[in-house]
Parts: C-alpha cells; structure tokens; sequence
C-alpha cells in the first residue's frame, strides 16, 4: 500500500509527508524479517518448501537492496522509484503467497 501512496505523492505534494517514509521504511523492514525468519524455520525444521516461495521471497530482498542503492541517482524521482518498487514487492509477496500455499 505504500507503493500506491507514493504514486500519488508524485503528483500530490500535500502527500509528501514523514508517514510516507515510515511506513515504507516498515515494509521493507518486514520483508528481511519474512526472510530471516524463512530461513531459519526451514533450518530449525528441516522443511521442505516450494522452490518458487523462497525464490520469491529472495528476489524480494534483493529488489529492496536495489531500490535503496538507486536512492541517490533518482533523488528528482524518489516517490515513482518507492511507488513503482512497492508495487513490484506486493506484487512479489502475492505471488509467493500463491505459489506457498498452493
């Protein structure tokens, strides 16, 4: 959801607000923390879990490294980089869920 709030902040200043930060700032957080967690429960159990779940989820983590290491070169564009890179990590998340749980 803070992908699609920061579509809009592009084009809407008022929308240009700290939350905007924090609460992307709290998606990307979570996102390692999925993973880390991932990563120990299939050690901890000795799962065996989709291929395609956990190569989503580590293109995930990948995706948010590169989308912070653009943050420099895309100062004019920050809100559609954050905007379009949030879109891309729910679209990531959903997908992994799909495939997870199917």
């Amino acid at each position: 959801m803070a992908g699609v709030w920061a579509l809009a902040a592009h084009r809407i200043a008022a929308l240009r607000t700290r939350a905007l930060w924090w609460f992307t700032t709290i998606a990307e957080v979570a996102i390692f923390v999925q993973v880390a967690l991932g990563v120990a429960l299939v050690n901890a159990e000795r799962l065996d879990p989709p291929q395609f779940h956990m190569f989503y989820g580590f293109v995930a983590l990948i995706s948010v490294a590169l989308i912070y290491s653009y943050r420099a070169q895309m100062m004019a564009r920050r809100y559609l980089l954050y905007g379009f890179g949030g879109l891309f990590l729910m679209g990531l998340g959903i997908r992994a869920q799909l495939v997870g749980t199917g």
